[in-house]
């Protein structure tokens, strides 16, 4: 075997990290100040490595966004991709709730509990007329710095709008954009690459500050979630992608598996995107510039972990823990605020709290309760954020195999490994080559970046 740990296999480095990470955070808990020393010296890296993704991710969706509405109008209508493309989104967030109800009215797990510890939480009501506004933000800079990924994509997509419809200097103009774009990529893959410190990092410090057995307290709460986790992403996914995507679940998850790896260590939708962008394309086979446009949408609004089955499971356990009885008019608002309430999450780290609020609000259950659920959130989040993922992968995939967009032999074929340097070189040439093939239909663009 070899001993050059940095020679490995991207998900080697990652397995090892977390393994050390584990160990390290079970000697911290054991023989020293957990929390403390986990705030001193783990937190700081970790929040470092999340903090570098952030950086970098908000531009890099303003510019894919930007790109892929103008290059939407080459491969099919946008009004019909789009509306496919939420439509599933639809489909699935709703299969996602149902499971994460039916799970957690069989498991039942706020029966049987005794008085918890719970932690203050500050927690408001979240509106529609906040949904909106983060929808429509009134400074796009303040957007930006805020982190409200969903009101970059809106101002995005009227952007990109915008040039294509003022024609030849849109066109211009779509090109220094789409160099930005390639700026930004390989900007996002150099901190990506820096992930198996970071997952070092970030485990430990869950580790340390909760202890191996931080799931007791909860343990069916815990198990109800990852029940309903593996249900969806083993059953539910599967089962669409063989019907409605005609392609083979297993090669799916094969393929797949850089970007659910790196959204059970990151636990962030959006730090995933630049990783899950390059999946769809070079291993699931979806092209390019519509999956240059539906991971961004995704990783903004396409939650089935945090936003669908975690509402679901933890307002049942709220209603079972607290002795409030619901109907079924009560199951279907859950089911509705799950679905449509994801418009509000945001694509960071703890969007589960805010579609929990929202759900919790719409049926009229005592928001205090949500303090309860604090001391495992970090240890569930891995778990929500990998089905977050998976969704948002699995959508494109139907979309396209529906427009004729997905190319069945780059899914077959055997994966490539996303992060080594001939990558990098065969991912500049392809789309240096895809820029000299417009530029021989008629559509100017500046040169060509060297290659990195």
């Amino acid at each position: 075997m070899n001993l050059r740990v940095w020679k490995w296999h991207f998900w080697q480095q990652i397995v090892l990290s977390l393994v050390l990470g584990a160990a390290t955070g079970v000697l911290i808990y054991n023989f020293a100040d957990g929390q403390k020393t986990a705030e001193d010296w783990l937190d700081p890296f970790g929040d470092v490595y999340i903090s570098l993704l952030k950086i970098v991710v908000v531009p890099l969706v303003f510019a894919a966004i930007v790109v892929s509405v103008g290059r939407l109008r080459n491969v099919g209508s946008v009004a019909r991709l789009t509306g496919k493309t939420l439509g599933w989104f639809v489909v699935t967030s709703a299969i996602a709730t149902a499971i994460g109800l039916a799970v957690a009215l069989i498991v039942k797990p706020g029966e049987g509990l005794g008085k918890l510890a719970s932690e203050s939480a500050e927690t408001d009501p979240v509106t529609w007329t906040q949904v909106l506004h983060n929808l429509f933000p009134s400074n796009i800079v303040k957007a930006m710095a805020d982190g409200n990924v969903l009101g970059v994509v809106t101002f995005a997509v009227l952007f990109g709008a915008a040039l294509v419809a003022i024609g030849e200097r849109g066109e211009r103009i779509t090109g220094i954009v789409d160099d930005l774009y390639l700026v930004m990529q390989k900007a996002v893959w150099w901190v990506v690459r820096l992930t198996p410190i970071g997952s070092f990092f970030l485990i430990g410090s869950v580790v340390a500050t909760y202890g191996p057995s931080s799931l007791e307290p909860l343990a069916k709460f815990t198990g109800a979630i990852y029940l309903a986790v593996a249900i969806m992403l083993l059953l539910g996914y599967p089962a669409l992608l063989r019907v409605f995507g005609r392609v083979n679940p297993l090669k799916f998850l094969r393929n797949s598996w850089p970007a659910l790896e790196f959204a059970f260590v990151s636990s962030s939708s959006i730090a995933t995107l630049p990783i899950a962008q390059r999946v769809s394309i070079e291993r699931n086979g979806v092209q390019r510039d519509y999956a240059s446009f539906a991971q961004p949408l995704g990783a903004t609004i396409k939650f089935d972990g945090c936003g669908a089955i975690y509402p679901a499971v933890a307002a049942v356990f709220v209603a079972q823990y607290t002795g409030v009885s619901l109907g079924i008019a009560d199951y279907a608002l859950i089911a509705l605020a799950a679905v449509i309430g994801q418009l509000g999450t945001g694509g960071t780290p703890g969007p589960a709290l805010v579609a929990l609020t929202l759900t919790l609000t719409t049926v009229g259950l005592p928001l205090q309760a949500v303090g309860y659920l604090i001391a495992i959130d970090k240890v569930i989040d891995m778990a929500r954020t990998t089905l977050n993922v998976a969704g948002q992968l699995t959508v494109p995939i139907l979309v396209a195999r529906s427009e004729g967009l997905l190319d069945d032999d780059v899914f077959n074929s055997k994966p490539i490994e996303l992060t080594s340097t001939e990558a990098d070189e065969t991912r500049t040439e392809r789309h240096a080559e895809e820029r000299r093939e417009e530029g021989r239909r008629g559509k100017p663009h500046p040169p060509e970046p060297s290659p990195a």
